[in-house]
């Protein structure tokens, strides 16, 4: 660099030169600078794009989705999505650095781990405990960090000793009775049979899939062996399911509901549509439990048989059914059931036309139902008389003005239009839809029991088909207390493990102990 004082000392040669590499080192600059810049909207791009991305991710999984996903749909979407958040995240400190200490502040506060979980230390200490100066180091202190471990299941046998004494006197042989089991002479101890029972009714688990998964912890089970337990299970748990459905005719409002399964149809290696109907308490009742029935097809005499109706309409329930519009409930009807509909169904035909093509119509309806469901939120913890009362005093206006409103706008509609279609369904039902405005132990919908058969529709992609009739209806009496059970809120690998420890010698006058919404994990034996 020519210092200021020596260009007057320059001949016209040098101070070309100087120019020119004055000029080299201003080119050079500018392109250094002109490639920083490019980086720097570069990585300014990619993070506008991946802060768009989080957006959508964040808006995608706090933002109410209740008309688009069910609840297992949606927890499946929120497992991917915070994923897809840790994904980006990871993504943006990688772009920019600096990022990271931003991020650190808005992460969620860590629980701490349970402190009945068994701690297994690892110790890590310096190679050498002398200082490069040759004294030796003292121990001030430690920093501890835990991590969360887990090792999939391994198996554990016990040993049934069984001891033989004798008196040599009188040549006598005692020894202590083989204790009941449900398989008797089975290898599988109550736990193990509850554990595949479990992961195949309530995580979804096929029992070939549970084989490998066995296998894998050091002894695999043969499907065939793990069938023989299910069926046994299936016959002992049988007298428990048949007490719960006394127990369900015994209310004096249900809720019912129906959903389809694939059934092999016998020598065609075919399948075809058979139904799991459910049946279950109201969210008021003292008893919370739901009952699932599979029949071959939908036909209306499977609601009767279960309600114990006959064939000619007499005997039987003649309780209030809370169910949809589907034509196979109103022969139980017919026989003297009173029927009580789904406003969530109405609704839901009115949020269809408005999500799908934006109607103003839809939108008003929807306005208008929602009132109604504003009170039910408010008045939901109150004894049955105070509903009423409220319902009475608030629903029953509000209901009327929804009537109205819909008379008066069918009237300019022209037939078969979705629209004239969304409201005929509730003008024609509008008895059963509001019935629950006059009695303060019916629901509002039917969403109770729809909610309860959730997870059957995401267990038969994993079933495929019920093998049988019989299977089907094995399967439908073991769902029935597993998810009874975990409705009142037992873990059901734990209930089910120590009913089937205490069933073989349960006296038949105490087999409702074994109930699960009179079982108790204390009373475990």
């Amino acid at each position: 660099m020519i210092a200021d004082d020596d260009i007057d000392t320059l001949d016209p040669q040098q101070l070309r030169e100087a120019l020119r590499a004055a000029r080299a080192q201003v080119t050079l600059k500018s392109e250094l600078v002109a490639r920083h810049e490019r980086a720097v909207a570069f990585k300014q791009t990619v993070i506008d794009k991946l802060t768009h991305e989080m957006a959508v991710l964040k808006r995608l999984k706090f933002a109410a989705t209740s008309e688009r996903f069910s609840p297992e749909q949606k927890s499946l979407l929120e497992e991917a999505i915070d994923e897809d958040l840790e994904a980006l995240a990871r993504e943006v400190e990688r772009v920019v650095p600096a990022a990271k200490d931003s991020n650190e502040k808005r992460q969620p506060k860590r629980h701490a781990l349970p402190a009945h979980f068994p701690r297994r230390e690892v110790c890590h200490e310096p190679e050498t405990t002398t200082c490069s100066c040759g004294c030796a180091l003292k121990r001030i202190g430690e920093d501890v960090a835990e991590k969360l471990d887990y090792t999939p299941g391994t198996f554990t046998v016990e040993r049934h000793v069984r001891g033989k004494w004798a008196c040599t006197k009188c040549q006598t042989l005692v020894q202590a009775p083989v204790p009941a089991h449900v398989v008797d002479k089975g290898i599988a101890t109550a736990g193990l049979m509850a554990h595949v029972t479990v992961a195949k009714y309530i995580d979804h688990q096929p029992l070939y899939r549970q084989e490998s998964i066995l296998g894998r912890a050091g002894f695999a089970v043969p499907r065939s062996t793990q069938a023989e337990w299910i069926g046994a299970i299936g016959v002992q748990l049988a007298p428990l399911v048949q007490a719960m459905r006394e127990d369900l005719l015994g209310r004096r409002v249900l809720h019912a509901d129906e959903t389809p399964v694939a059934m092999l149809t016998p020598g065609l290696g075919k399948t075809h549509r058979a139904y799991l109907w459910s049946y279950c308490t109201t969210v008021w009742d003292d008893i919370d439990a739901v009952v699932f029935d599979f029949a071959e097809s939908r036909a209306g005499r499977h609601a009767r048989r279960f309600l114990g109706i006959e064939e000619d309409g007499s005997g039987g329930w003649r309780g209030t059914l809370i169910c949809d519009d589907y034509s196979g409930y109103k022969q139980a009807m017919a026989a003297g059931v009173t029927e009580a509909g789904c406003m969530a169904h109405a609704r839901r035909k009115f949020h269809e036309l408005w999500a799908n093509h934006s109607s103003t119509l839809a939108e008003q309806a929807l306005k208008l139902i929602a009132t109604l469901y504003d009170i039910e939120r408010e008045i939901k913890e109150l004894s049955p008389d105070e509903r009423l009362h409220i319902r009475r005093l608030r629903a029953r206006p509000a209901a009327d003005l929804l009537h109205a409103w819909l008379m008066a706008h069918r009237q300019k509609l022209p037939d078969g239009s979705a629209t004239a279609k969304a409201m005929d369904y509730s003008l024609k039902r509008w008895a059963a839809l509001t019935r629950y405005v006059d009695d303060g132990e019916l629901s509002i919908d039917n969403n109770r029991v729809e909610n309860l058969i959730r997870p059957i529709a995401l267990g038969r992609k994993n079933w495929l088909f019920a093998g049988s009739l019989r299977a089907g209806q094995r399967a439908a009496a073991i769902m029935s207390l597993l998810h009874t059970a975990r409705l009142n809120g037992h873990d059901p690998y734990q209930y089910l493990k120590d009913v089937l420890e205490r069933l073989p010698t349960q006296p038949d006058s105490r087999i409702r102990e074994l109930l699960p919404y009179s079982w108790t994990p204390d009373s475990a034996a």
